[in-house]
């Protein structure tokens, strides 16, 4: 509807047929997202567009608390999708809403709620001037955090309002409301609601049950139209003296969020989130490496020695997945390539974007982010390796390094290059069609399927790889220095009783 043809006063929106009175002036905003989700629901549209995974799980429990009129709580570790969630709630309202023009708290025109409406409704009536809220206006957040007051979630008493208008301090006039009255007929999100100090808490559970709370001792009451929503960690909501009882009693349901389930709802999710169309070459995933970034942030959920508390974000394999590219991109600009198209080694270039995002238990942290890092990558390139060779007989390239051959494949070399060198290895390339591949692919494509196919080998202990990534035959094992040094000192011992008893005979 455009905004010009929109009532611009109060009586021309009395003669609206979707701004009556009638409509407007008993229709909450929870009555408001009841409605346009049945419309949803009865068209068989999508409720949250862009939310994957939560289809059988999050989705219908938010779908049955918005039914129900009810306040709720997304509980969920890092990177999934709440704050996303929360947002994608404005779909739910009406386009266009209208309130009485200039009123800070958008008045309903038909039961304004702040002194300056009142008095302007009384004073000018049907005259009186309307503007309209978008569904983005109508949503208000706030990051919780200890530092947060009661006057920047309810409000203050201004004293600079009250001497330039003349009015005294204990008038609602002078008040200087806060974010909480601002959302008014509205949604109104608060990110880790635990980290409020108790105090506010307090005020937030006044407010949102009985409607009024008091600003510097003066009572003041505030029948406001909001839907509140939170999100929080399920350790610190769940935490004794974290969250007051009787606000947790007013959330009318609390619903667990969850990293994706299936590689497949991972594979969709970073496809649509991570950034891989680069402007000035060709861009070619490998399906396989997909596999092998999601297969990492998997892999690291199930480490030991990665804090389980603290979850692996969804948005580590989004970030590593775009490093990946963009290596791949810095190699192909360096040698002058039309096609990018990323490696296994691409991988561990992009360590940097993966070690932020893990938070470690003791024993990770004694062996270092770095190394953890390398022994997840290896266990997820060993995954993958089994899904695509688990009946591929690698001897022969292992008899080729064992024979004393090694190779290294390094971003100093063009893909032409490479393949020239790893064409010596006796049937590497006849090896790499369970990728689809053949001889006969583009240098890139054939230098990729190369390297993950050594990795693979690698990781299962068919043949050594150095940080400098020269692939070579795998190394027999040492036994452990002190235990060489005691089978030197045995064998010492040994020799010397031998000698002492030939002297003797």
């Amino acid at each position: 509807m455009a905004s010009r043809n929109l009532p611009q006063t109060i009586g021309e929106l009395r003669k609206h047929k979707d701004f009556s009175e009638t409509r407007l002036a008993s229709r909450s905003v929870k009555d408001e997202l009841r409605e346009n989700l049945i419309a949803k629901l009865r068209a068989g549209e999508t409720i949250f567009p862009g939310i994957i995974g939560y289809e059988d799980t999050v989705v219908p429990q938010i779908v049955n608390a918005v039914l129900s009129r009810q306040n709720f709580i997304l509980l969920g570790l890092r990177g999934q999708a709440k704050s996303r969630i929360l947002r994608a709630l404005t779909a739910l309202l009406d386009e266009q809403t209208p309130y009485i023009a200039g009123c800070e708290i958008r008045d309903n025109p038909y039961h304004p709620l702040c002194a300056r409406c009142r008095d302007l409704v009384a004073r000018e009536g049907d005259a009186t001037p309307v503007a309209y809220l978008s569904r983005n206006d109508r949503y208000v957040e706030k990051l919780a955090t200890p530092d947060v007051t009661v006057a920047d979630l309810i409000g203050d008493i201004d004293p600079i309002k009250a001497a330039r208008g003349g009015q005294d301090l204990s008038s609602e006039l002078t008040m200087h409301y806060g974010l909480l009255p601002r959302a008014n007929r509205g949604i109104f999100a608060i990110n880790e609601l635990p980290d409020l100090a108790g105090k506010i808490q307090v005020a937030l559970f006044n407010i949102m049950q009985e409607g009024d709370v008091q600003i510097k001792g003066y009572p003041v009451r505030l029948e406001l139209d909001v839907a509140l929503v939170f999100s929080a960690n399920p350790e610190d909501y769940t935490a004794r003296g974290k969250i007051v009882t009787p606000l947790k009693d007013r959330i009318g349901s609390e619903i667990r969020t969850h990293y994706p389930e299936t590689l497949e709802e991972g594979l969709a999710i970073t496809a649509q989130e991570a950034w891989t169309e680069r402007d000035h070459a060709e861009t070619v995933i490998p399906q396989y490496l997909r596999e092998l970034i999601e297969q990492v942030a998997f892999s690291a959920r199930e480490d030991k020695r990665v804090d389980k508390r603290s979850g692996v974000s969804q948005r580590l394999p989004i970030s590593t997945m775009e490093l990946v590219l963009s290596n791949a991109e810095r190699r192909a600009l360096l040698h002058g390539e039309k096609l990018v198209l990323p490696r296994v080694g691409d991988l561990y270039a992009a360590l940097p974007g993966i070690t932020g995002k893990l938070e470690l238990e003791y024993e990770g942290e004694m062996r270092g982010a770095d190394t953890v890092v390398r022994e997840v990558v290896r266990a997820a390139i060993g995954k993958v390796f089994d899904k695509y060779f688990a009946d591929t007989n690698t001897q022969q390239i292992e008899q080729w390094f064992n024979l004393g051959g090694t190779t290294k494949i390094e971003d100093a070399k063009s893909a032409a290059q490479t393949v020239e060198e790893l064409s010596e290895i006796q049937g590497l390339f006849d090896k790499l069609s369970p990728l689809g591949i053949s001889d006969s692919e583009a240098p890139e494509h054939l230098v990729a399927a190369s390297e993950f196919l050594l990795e693979g080998m690698c990781s299962h202990r068919r043949l050594s790889r150095s940080e400098e990534r020269t692939f070579s035959a795998q190394k027999k094992p040492q036994p452990p220095k002190q235990e060489r040094v005691t089978m030197e000192a045995e064998y010492s011992e040994w020799q010397s009783r031998r000698t002492r008893r030939g002297s003797f005979n």
